[in-house]
């Protein structure tokens, strides 16, 4: 889907990065926002071409998923150009416009194929117009067994060094982010050469409890992975790592919001605790997102979705098919929370996280022209991905 070079989004309500601008303007050159302001300051000093949009709406900064798996029958473990192309296509018609493509537990060398083709992919392959890749989330193998969930068992081993530095030489240094269990980690080494190398360490999978992870915090744990599931809970003489995540500001924590993987009310609990501070809204979604009911496979098992859920034979709970703009929809809903919350939670603090924030997750002159127009209704009317059009309403990925 192609756009003008040069174009200007005008008489919408802006949700910029420091002010809502109720009626405002947006110019775009390049791939990048060169101006943005109130409609009574617009000066045309140039020829633009003007983005047609039917009625006033909202123009919210485009949304950056730190945790998905896979889309429209899609997945990052298949290795392949085409598996990344189809969600760099699909995902801007839910308000994605970047996102870290997840693996899983898997063979070492089904791991190493996948990063050596998602590193490749990033650096020759991407466009703009499509959902950027940022980089790569390992989820795992780095995990406890006793914590699993849908990752297999017998490919579960211990942190290593050793084994992570090959896999981040051979992605091209472009994993960005590691699940792992901290009580895994033996004196935290592998935490440790992750901050030291700036990759982010994020606490999942794990039944690591409060003390420990006050440790694994001292030694570079930032981050949670999919707060509540597949983690030590919240007691009350023992706080567990959803304690950590409430009370230890150090940790930005990611949140699957669909209703389903943690309750509204759970949800309504856990944003009044971490706030649009810390938090992240993930969708943890696998390959089956977009597709109809049915079996679809999951790091080599099968998983049954059916109505908005998707389940491992045994009844697990394996990944989602939640699509950001329900997620960014569903926190609002759940609590009561204001647009600026949901729009932090979404972008901006995705984006700091990841260290991009120079150039993403948030509406700033000089910034990628990253871009999501919302209807009254909150749903997907068009998406910018730096730039051009990569998604209009009526025109869905088939």
């Amino acid at each position: 889907m192609s756009s003008p070079e040069t174009c200007i989004i005008r008489n919408q309500r802006i949700y910029a990065e420091n002010e809502m601008i109720e009626n405002g303007f947006i110019k775009i050159s390049g791939g990048t926002i060169t101006e943005i302001g109130d409609m009574s300051d617009l000066k045309i000093d140039g020829e633009y071409a003007d983005i047609s949009i039917p009625a006033k709406a909202s123009v919210i900064p485009g949304m950056i998923d730190v945790h998905i798996h896979g889309v429209k029958g899609a997945d990052t473990m298949d290795a392949t150009t085409a598996a990344l192309d189809t969600m760099t296509m699909a995902l801007p018609q839910e308000g994605t416009t970047s996102f870290l493509a997840t693996t899983m537990t898997e063979s070492k060398e089904k791991i190493k194929k996948a990063l050596i083709n998602t590193g490749q992919y990033i650096e020759e392959k991407q466009k703009a117009g499509k959902a950027e890749i940022l980089g790569i989330h390992l989820e795992g193998p780095f995990i406890n067994s006793g914590k699993a969930g849908a990752q297999p068992l017998h490919h579960i081993t211990k942190p290593s060094v050793e084994m992570f530095d090959s896999w981040q030489q051979a992605s091209r240094n472009h994993i960005k982010l590691v699940t792992i269990a901290p009580e895994m980690d033996e004196g935290h080494t592998l935490i440790g050469h992750l901050k030291k190398n700036g990759v982010v360490a994020s606490a999942g999978h794990s039944a690591a409890g409060y003390d420990e992870m006050g440790k694994a915090i001292d030694s570079g744990v930032s981050h949670v992975t999919h707060l509540f599931n597949q983690m030590s809970g919240f007691h009350h003489r023992e706080p567990g790592i959803a304690g950590a995540a409430f009370n230890r500001r150090e940790l930005m924590v990611e949140l699957i919001a669909d209703g389903i993987h943690v309750r509204p009310e759970a949800v309504d609990i856990a944003f009044k605790q971490i706030t649009d501070e810390r938090m992240i809204l993930i969708t943890d979604s696998m390959r089956a997102k977009c597709l109809k009911n049915g079996r679809y496979d999951l790091g080599g098992q099968m998983v049954t979705v059916k109505d908005g859920m998707a389940l491992l034979d045994e009844d697990t709970l394996a990944g989602s098919v939640l699509e950001m703009k329900s997620a960014f929809q569903n926190i609002q809903k759940f609590t009561g929370c204001s647009m600026e919350e949901a729009i932090r939670i979404t972008s901006e603090n995705p984006a700091r996280q990841l260290g991009v924030f120079d150039r993403k997750g948030s509406i700033a002159a000089g910034k990628d022209a990253d871009l999501v127009i919302l209807d009254d209704q909150k749903d997907v009317l068009m998406t910018f991905c730096k730039g051009k059009v990569a998604y209009m309403k009526g025109d869905e990925v088939k």
